[in-house]
């Protein structure tokens, strides 16, 4: 892939992998931005190997899905409702979103969990193309999705 190729797919697909980080990060847009900055700095180094099937949305996310388990793995952030509401302040926060404490929920998923249901719910990719993404089986996934909307259930619960 040339250099310019490159650019034109990041440029139609940027939006997506940002809004893609920025759920799994739970609105903390500083954290996002990181971690598309990383993806879209490893796809490129990574884009000569990249072969042009199609599917570079779906490649993209598959790195960026990785940046954040990486940077999950390091920092371990899953636990209680609570403590996600201690976690979030109006600085880490995107405060305009209208479904905030759906953030605090998500953010008390485990990291696969929580890409399995950001995949699905927002991204609207299918099980086959998660499992792809993920690099798990696609009986994996759905005990991921089937976890995480307990949990969520549980969690959302008035």
């Amino acid at each position: 892939m040339t250099r310019n190729e490159f650019i034109s797919h990041v440029e139609r697909e940027q939006d997506s992998l940002r809004s893609f980080l920025l759920t799994l990060c739970c609105g903390d847009r500083n954290e996002s931005d990181d971690l598309a900055q990383d993806s879209l700095v490893k796809a490129y180094l990574s884009s000569e190997s990249y072969k042009d099937s199609g599917h570079f949305r779906s490649w993209l996310f598959k790195i960026a899905y990785n940046t954040f388990l990486n940077h999950k793995a390091s920092a371990r952030t899953t636990g209680t409702l609570d403590d996600a509401h201690t976690l979030i302040s109006s600085n880490t926060t995107d405060n305009r979103f209208e479904h905030q404490d759906l953030y605090l929920a998500l953010r008390t998923l485990p990291p696969k969990e929580r890409s399995a249901i950001t995949l699905y719910y927002l991204n609207g990719y299918d099980i086959k193309e998660i499992a792809t993404i993920t690099d798990t089986s696609e009986d994996a996934v759905k005990k991921q999705l089937s976890r995480g909307r307990y949990k969520l259930k549980v969690r959302l619960k008035p």
